[in-house]
């Protein structure tokens, strides 16, 4: 117990590290080599320290399976997608290049919640881990008279990264916001490269949000509704290839003639379906249980009826998602 309260003091403290000299010195013979066994034991090292890929393949894709079907509504194609290239992707010991997810749909149906799923299934700390890269176009990339600046430094934080921990992740919100061309930038990365100078990114993983090719995704759903089908029918076969023509040739995207579209880079082009009033009422549910409260399906209806729908005939999607949730229900609770 003494030896092993030594090892944990410098790692839960500021204090610098002990001095293998000085540690010989404290320590008689036998509790020396059980220290040193244990300092070198990588999962006890990991368990105070972040670590690259914190989280072993196997338990990453369960944590990911379990949040998503606990946590997603309405988007059955972007579940048993995501699960299943992300899961592959990590038990692959021999991947040929890096994953690349392109999620696409309106604001508010769960790209940007399903981004950070993946992210906390792979490392605890989510967002937050040093591992994890966020890229805000409007934020990181506003001024169209910088492109070949960020190319460089996009390039170089790519690289430096991937050096430190090959399974970093790189989330790129707002790609209908990029600048064009500006992405083409990283396609040396996410190509069929064993190594480039020296680093292999093959075991990364790039994820693209975009609100692009969401009209696409609208107009297959209307056709299976208005023809008696249910969303459930929908297959990734029905509109992936529409939704990548659609995104490759839209002006307004950042994927506008992108070399990454052309040259097959981008793996799986993921549609979020618009979400329904059921969907937004489940929102409601999870938010409110979330915050510690019993559910009231008075409130929760009020919410989801205070919702717009389109098309306007038929008023069958919600033209936020589950995106104004959360503002909604400060104003009938007292939290």
């Amino acid at each position: 117990r003494a030896a092993l309260a030594l090892v944990l003091l410098p790692l839960l403290t500021p204090a610098s590290a002990v001095e293998p000299i000085s540690l010989g010195l404290a320590i008689a013979g036998a509790a020396a080599s059980a220290l040193t066994g244990i300092i070198s034991y990588p999962r006890l090292y990991c368990y105070f320290r972040e670590c690259c890929l914190h989280r072993h393949d196997q338990r990453a894709a369960a944590a990911l399976q379990e949040n998503l079907d606990k946590r997603l509504f309405g988007q059955h194609l972007v579940s048993k997608v995501v699960v299943k290239a992300v899961r592959g992707f990590l038990n692959n010991t021999n991947a040929k290049k890096p994953l690349a997810l392109s999620l696409h749909g309106w604001t508010g149906t769960g790209k940007n919640f399903v981004s950070k799923i993946v992210a906390e299934s792979i490392y605890k700390r989510g967002l937050q881990s040093k591992y994890v890269h966020q890229f805000v176009a409007t934020l990181h990339f506003p001024h169209a008279h910088s492109i070949n600046l960020y190319k460089d430094q996009l390039q170089s934080w790519i690289r430096g990264n991937v050096s430190l921990c090959p399974r970093s992740l790189f989330i790129f919100d707002e790609m209908d916001k990029m600048h064009a061309g500006l992405i083409d930038s990283i396609k040396p990365f996410l190509d069929y490269y064993e190594l480039l100078d020296g680093v292999s990114y093959r075991k990364a993983i790039f994820i693209f949000l975009s609100n692009a090719g969401a009209e696409k995704i609208t107009e297959v759903s209307l056709d299976f509704w208005r023809n008696g089908r249910t969303r459930e029918d929908i297959q990734l076969t029905d509109i992936q290839n529409a939704l990548s023509v659609s995104v490759f040739n839209n002006k307004n995207s950042g994927f506008w003639h992108s070399t990454l579209i052309d040259r097959n880079l981008i793996d799986y082009f993921i549609p979020f379906l618009p979400l329904e009033y059921k969907h937004v009422k489940m929102c409601v549910r999870v938010e409110i249980e979330s915050r510690g409260y019993t559910v009231d399906e008075d409130i929760v209806s009020r919410i989801a009826d205070e919702m717009t729908y389109f098309p306007r005939e038929e008023r069958i999607y919600s033209d936020k998602g589950c995106k104004t949730v959360d503002a909604k229900l400060d104003y009938y609770y007292d939290f």
